[in-house]
């Protein structure tokens, strides 16, 4: 077994080297192009990495997972895609209007977290969206990644609680933790609930 060859603590630490951060970027843009929910491999960036690293990492391995499903979707799999779609005429939809509304409708689907990130990647390559306007419209990822990195974080940080119960780390530092946490929140539902309001706008007209 692989156990028998690699402790714990040296999956740790190659985890934590730049080499383990280049291999989890590897793994995560595989994971995204495989159509795999991303939650809880951002969640693992946040508790190996950190809320920062963690959150670089995630946009670098999903970034390049998203540029391959969407040439995939543009080639390879194109027909597959659009059976797929078929039974999505929400996304049918948005694929259609994607045309007319460019950057701005890719900006708005990736803050939303109502669309799968995974398969749309695969449905814009069906589009006559850009490469470079598609690949601009992935930093609308960026505040779903750091909110689960940072839910990572703090996940790592209360698996070590008892430190604080004891008295052996600042109490403060979870706080802070805490209040960055709840402020992130805040910042997700509005974007959320603005970018859920003007696809739906688009789809009324």
């Amino acid at each position: 077994m692989l156990s028998q060859y690699i402790s714990f603590d040296s999956l740790l630490f190659i985890l934590h080297s730049p080499i383990g951060g280049l291999l989890f970027i590897a793994l995560y843009a595989l994971w995204v192009t495989f159509l795999l929910p991303g939650i809880w491999a951002s969640m693992l960036a946040g508790v190996l990495y950190g809320t920062w690293i963690g959150s670089l990492f995630v946009f670098i391995g999903a970034s390049i997972g998203a540029l391959a499903g969407f040439g995939l979707g543009r080639t390879l799999l194109r027909k597959w895609v659009q059976a797929r779609l078929a039974n999505f005429p929400k996304l049918q939809a948005i694929e259609k209007a994607v045309a007319k509304e460019g950057l701005k409708l890719i900006l708005l689907t990736r803050l939303s977290p109502a669309f799968p990130f995974s398969f749309l990647n695969f449905m814009y390559g069906l589009s006559d969206v850009t490469v470079k306007d598609y690949t601009i419209g992935l930093i609308g990822i960026l505040p779903g990644t750091i909110l689960f990195c940072g839910l990572g974080a703090l996940a790592g940080d209360l698996s070590r609680f008892r430190e604080v119960l004891d008295g052996r780390t600042d109490l403060n530092s979870y706080i802070f933790s805490f209040l960055g946490l709840i402020s992130t929140l805040a910042v997700i539902w509005l974007v959320t609930r603005t970018a859920r309001n003007a696809l739906q706008e688009s789809e009324d007209l």
